[in-house]
């Protein structure tokens, strides 16, 4: 997570828990959507950003090089890392907050429900869990 300031946390990890919730406009089949639809779509999100050093993309706050195999990494407070692709992914985000990473979570499931069930939801609703007791909600209609 990086501060407007310039600084910016440690290097840590979290293991998320992601909630969705959706409505729509018809029930089909008395559904808003098959959770055997729907529960493989949010597990492929979630797995992608799994085990990766998510890097926020779109911050002004990061310089991010692409070194060959490994991404060079500096900080506005004067920080340096370089860590391999492998282990990276990079975000089309601001910052990593549990708030911008619902937002993504909430367009890539979007996204990937129309492309392969051609479905939109009336309403999404995406929350993520850092620790117990500390969650964003990200709405999207």
């Amino acid at each position: 997570m990086l501060f407007k300031d310039g600084t910016r946390e440690p290097l840590h990890g979290h293991n998320y828990r992601v909630t969705l919730k959706a409505d729509a406009i018809d029930l089909e089949g008395d559904m808003v959507f098959d959770f055997l639809d729907i529960k493989p779509i949010v597990r492929e999100v979630c797995d992608s950003l799994d085990h990766k050093l998510l890097i926020p993309g779109e911050s002004t706050m990061i310089e991010i090089l692409d070194k060959d195999t490994n991404y060079e990494m500096k900080t506005l407070d004067g920080s340096f890392f370089s860590m391999p692709k492998t282990d990276v992914l990079i975000l089309p985000i601001l910052n990593t907050s549990a708030e911008r990473i619902a937002i993504y979570i909430t367009h890539e499931i979007k996204r990937l429900v129309s492309e392969r069930f051609s479905f939109q939801f009336k309403n999404i609703e995406v929350e993520v869990e850092e620790t117990p007791g500390q969650c964003a909600v990200y709405r999207s209609e």
